[in-house]
């Protein structure tokens, strides 16, 4: 998926400074797969495992690298779904 287009897309997600995200770790690679438009819901892939928080770095770090803000996990931590305060 073309970064321009995710951005673009991306955009319309962030409610308030929040991002719904949907995770599914141990994947091939960390990237957005899709977006659920009724739930307001960002689905991502997650290379990282979920043991020891590594999926939850990976993604704050995707996430911060791709809207070149801070991140920051609000809730569900151990879940697969979360809420990213995304900051300046």
């Amino acid at each position: 998926m073309d970064k321009d287009f995710k951005m673009t897309n991306i955009n319309w997600y962030i409610t308030n400074g929040n991002l719904r995200i949907k995770v599914k770790a141990n994947s091939e690679n960390t990237e957005i797969i899709g977006y659920d438009d009724a739930g307001k819901i960002v689905i991502v892939n997650v290379a990282a495992r979920p043991e020891g928080n590594k999926a939850n770095f990976e993604i704050i770090k995707y996430f911060s690298r791709l809207l070149k803000k801070k991140v920051r996990i609000k809730s569900g931590l151990t879940g697969k779904e979360k809420v990213l305060k995304i900051g300046n």
